[in-house]
Formats: structure tokens, C-alpha cells, sequence
């Protein structure tokens, strides 16, 4: 079964996934730190009613059709409707873990609940910017979604971690806390030699 929050360090980065969740790699940094403070309070199992909204924290879920399983932080129902809500650190990024996590919630909250299906949004709370941002489950992220469930489990079945992030994604690198695991500057560095004794070599080859 692959962990929500594996979706959402696949998104981030495939090689983050790789070490986390097939070889169970871990360290804690200050962000992360900070992010597991922030949730002690929503991981407490809990059920409140609130000016007609009814809130479970910390709700497990799972699916053996999808093979995907976790704790969704808040779950919450107002006239029939069922919303899922995740807290996050900091404030909304600029791509898709988080929804992704979220929408895979809805997933198997819909396998649940039929007849509850299809859920049409959920909500991300994040910390820094006290703000909910509301998620669509549109077809694009529900598709984006299942995509990213089967290529964990491709990537579980590798012996080898995927290659570092290159381009502009490579700044995520600067605050992952594997990054003195990962080493992705010298795996890159040492990418680059050996791609370059390779093109020499076929140099020699054809003179």
C-alpha cells in the first residue's frame, strides 16, 4: 500500500519517494520539525460539531483496488456533503503534491461511500498563511492522481533510486531534509563525468 504522503513526496521529487518509502530513509530538519508540531493537535482522533459542520481529525482510509492507504487530517460534513481537508506547513507551493494527496483521499473516500460519489472538492489549510485553499476534483487532477498511484508502485519495484532533479526543479533540493542522503550535486557531478568519458570514448571508437 502506498502512503498518501508518498504521493505527495512523488510529486515532489521521485527520488525523495524512492528514499522515503522503499528503503525508509528518514532525518528530520527544521521544516519538518516544524510541520509535525503544527500537527499534534489535528493528529489527536477527535469528532466536533460547529455551526452546522461536523469534523472527524485524523480519519484512516485505504483502498485494495488502488493500493494506497493513510490518515486524511480532518474529514468534515455539512448537509449531506463530504469535504476533505488536509493542513499543511508554510504556505500553498507552485505544484501539485498537496492536491494530489488530497484528491487521493477523496478517491477512497468515494470507494467508501458511493452514494456519496462523486465528491467535488476538498480543502487545503495551510499553516503560514492561515488560509483554506480549495481544491477542485476535476477530471485533470483525478487522472493526474492515478498516474502518480501507479507510477509509485513502477518506482517500488526499482533497485536503484531515480537520478536527482535537474533544471529548475532542482531548487526544491536546497530545503529536502534527505538532501545528506540524496547527495544530488555530486550524483549530478558525477552523472556529467561519466557522460562526458562516454562521448569520448565513442570518439576513439569511431577514429
Amino acid at each position: 500500500m502506498v502512503p498518501f504522503s508518498a504521493l505527495n513526496a512523488l510529486e515532489y521529487c521521485p527520488r525523495r519517494f524512492y528514499y522515503e518509502y522503499v528503503q525508509a530513509e528518514m532525518l528530520v530538519n527544521a521544516l519538518v520539525l516544524e510541520g509535525q508540531l503544527l500537527h499534534q493537535r489535528v493528529d489527536q482522533p477527535a469528532v466536533f460539531a460547529e455551526k452546522g459542520v461536523e469534523r472527524i481529525h485524523r480519519l484512516y482510509l485505504a483502498s485494495e483496488r488502488l493500493h494506497i492507504a493513510g490518515y486524511l487530517d480532518a474529514l468534515e460534513e455539512e448537509a449531506g456533503k463530504l469535504v476533505p481537508v488536509e493542513y499543511k506547513r508554510g504556505r500553498e507551493g507552485h505544484w501539485l503534491n498537496d492536491h494530489i494527496q488530497l484528491c487521493a483521499q477523496a478517491l477512497c473516500l468515494e470507494e467508501y461511500l458511493p452514494h456519496l460519489a462523486p465528491l467535488s472538492h476538498g480543502y487545503l489549510f495551510y499553516f503560514g498563511s492561515r488560509r483554506r485553499e480549495q481544491v477542485l476534483f476535476l477530471p485533470e487532477l483525478r487522472q493526474k492522481t492515478l498516474e502518480s498511484i501507479q507510477l509509485a508502485l513502477a518506482l517500488a519495484r526499482e533497485p536503484r533510486p531515480p537520478a536527482p532533479l535537474q533544471g529548475k526543479t532542482a531548487r526544491r533540493c536546497r530545503d529536502c531534509s534527505l538532501l545528506p542522503i540524496c547527495l544530488p550535486e555530486e550524483v549530478r557531478a558525477l552523472q556529467e563525468q561519466q557522460e562526458r568519458g562516454n562521448a569520448t570514448k565513442s570518439l576513439l571508437e569511431i577514429f
